[in-house]
């Protein structure tokens, strides 16, 4: 089916959001619950991440035979879902419904046209990985409880593997070396940070197995790493670009964003164009006979040393939660902490900041870890260096509005509040979640935070940047019209980035083909605030429109215009 006439059918389908009140409709809340029960069983690890602890003990399929099964369960959900008539659902619902619809469409659309489980290595190892970290780091249950759930697991994680040299077909060169960069680490976590994790445990029969279980899970690791270089990277000439049409289909079904590739390349163009004289004409300001490189070069040595890094960022945070509050930003919900952490060791090639955040429905362990990664020991000093160089003091402040307050930890909050739905606590849509993230950024130093200090805005607009970048060479790479090298060149020449930034940022854009959404987010939600305060008038606030836009969740960006604005549509 064709993209546009795909969305004329998603319009036609959201017109009637509105229209008459109804009671919550008992079919549509039921076959929710029936499709996430069966959901999470064939999902374990996402229940686990979720909060949900009943499958802990198993993981999935990812055999072929197992492939197909959920491809069989999806569409049989999908077609359920489009037959539920929606006369007696409420607006919500409505709403819901489409949610869900796009999220099965976009499952459906990984499993069966891009394929990454036949494409990309990275994906079975590193899986090994998030499986086993979530049982590590979050103290839901006992600690032999968890090791027990831990044990089941691994006794499972051969097959995984072994799935994984059966179902891997021609990746590209690209996916085959990132899976060999990331499995030192994947090692490294299982020899030390595993066992660690559960040195408390006293009971000897259990520790035992553990010992005899997460020795096999090592041993395969090693296995599937020469796997990988001796088989699988010599015949590993598969293109990592998805084309056109999919990039076009990936948004459709992932964002509910239906804009020509050409429009949006034109919207990047601007957006980047915009930010750059920007930054040139802060940077004249702040050194008149330096070059914007030259005042960029400068900043970016206003760093700190590695082992105080963790303690920066630490320090940045309280800042940032009281000015949301005093100035009222945003409200900030419940009673999760906040935890920085130095990233896992599996998370680090392709990471330079993260949030690892507790599932929705997570009753126990409710911190949260915002990760952040530091120089390796065996680095040299250039590469420390450059590393440091991206958490100059600018961008540090960024990372941590972007990540904590008022950005990811936010808006995770604000999806424990008791009347979020359940599909709105489960679907994360990423030009929602990352988009609101990196408009946090600019919009809190609009708002007054840092009283002017052209170092942070600087920072704000290289954050900004990059993320362009990101926008342009995602679009640009995938549909053929620029080689990687290419790629390369152009983050450190029109996002200004460091060259070691701009590889790893190039490396993750080959497997992230949509990481546009940082951007392309940013803008709708600018947008959606615009029209909002036209709405309202007098009556707007800040803090009415990013408490109400927070209250709906990670959904898609065009649904959340369709209830607070009544009507549909990506508008940036």
């Amino acid at each position: 089916m064709k993209t546009r006439a795909y969305f004329n059918l998603v319009l036609a389908s959201i017109l009637s959001l509105g229209g008459t009140v109804h009671a919550a409709s008992p079919e549509f809340s039921k076959a929710v619950d029936t499709f996430y029960d069966k959901y999470f069983e064939d999902s374990p690890s996402f229940a686990t991440n979720s909060g949900i602890h009943k499958h802990d003990s198993k993981l999935e399929d990812f055999s072929a035979e197992g492939q197909a099964k959920t491809i069989g369960f999806l569409e049989k959900s999908l077609a359920q879902f489009q037959g539920l008539s929606t006369e007696k659902m409420t607006g919500d619902q409505k709403i819901d419904r489409e949610v869900l619809l796009g999220f099965i469409q976009s499952k459906l659309f990984e499993l069966k046209t891009i394929r990454n489980w036949e494409r990309n290595p990275d994906l079975y190892s590193s899986f090994l990985s998030s499986v086993a970290f979530t049982l590590v780091s979050r103290n839901f249950s006992t600690p032999a409880a968890r090791l027990k759930s831990l044990v089941a697991r691994e006794k499972l994680m051969p097959q995984v593997l072994q799935a994984g040299r059966k179902n891997l077909k021609n990746p590209p060169e690209v996916f085959t070396k990132v899976a060999l960069e990331q499995l030192p680490g994947t090692i490294s976590f299982y020899e030390k940070e595993v066992p660690a994790a559960f040195a408390s445990v006293k009971d000897a029969k259990l520790q035992a197995e553990f010992k005899k279980t997460n020795a096999a899970v090592i041993a395969e690791l090693k296995a599937y790493g020469e796997f990988l270089e001796k088989e699988l990277l010599p015949k590993s000439k598969g293109d990592f670009r998805i084309g056109a049409k999919n990039y076009s289909l990936k948004l459709l079904y992932d964002e509910r964003v239906s804009t020509p590739l050409d429009q949006l390349l034109e919207i990047g163009k601007k957006n980047i164009k915009q930010n750059q004289d920007e930054f040139k004409a802060l940077a004249k300001k702040i050194s008149p006979d330096k070059t914007p490189e030259k005042v960029l070069e400068d900043l970016t040595k206003n760093h700190t040393t590695g082992d105080k890094l963790l303690g920066e960022v630490r320090q940045s945070l309280s800042g940032l939660r009281n000015f949301v509050l005093k100035n009222k930003i945003a409200s900030i919900p419940g009673d999760s902490v906040l935890r920085v952490e130095e990233t896992p060791p599996f998370m680090r090639a392709l990471s330079m900041a993260s949030m690892d955040i507790p599932g929705p429905y997570e009753k126990e362990s409710k911190e949260a870890f915002f990760n952040v990664t530091l120089p390796e020991k065996d680095w040299d000093q250039k590469r420390i260096d450059e590393h440091l160089e991206g958490f100059h003091r600018g961008t540090l402040i960024a990372t941590a509005i972007h990540e904590a307050y008022p950005g990811h930890f936010v808006q995770f909050v604000w999806k424990q509040v008791p009347k979020m739905t359940k599909v709105r606590k489960l679907v994360d849509c990423g030009s929602n979640s990352e988009g609101w993230a990196h408009y946090t950024e600019q919009m809190i130093l609009d708002e007054g935070y840092g009283k002017g200090d052209p170092a942070l805005r600087l920072g704000q607009l290289q954050d900004a940047l990059l993320r362009n970048a990101r926008y342009i060479v995602g679009i640009q790479m995938h549909t053929g019209k620029m080689s990687y090298d290419e790629a390369i060149d152009y983050f450190v020449k029109e996002g200004f980035q460091s060259r070691a930034n701009a590889e790893r940022e190039v490396k993750r854009g080959t497997s992230d083909p949509t990481y546009l959404v940082y951007t392309l987010g940013k803008l709708e939600i600018f947008k959606l605030r615009e029209d909002y305060q036209k709405k309202l008038g007098k009556a707007f606030t800040l803090k009415k429109f990013h408490d109400e836009f927070l209250g709906y969740g990670t959904i898609p960006l065009s649904l959340i215009r369709q209830g607070m604005l009544g009507t549909e549509g990506v508008t940036i």
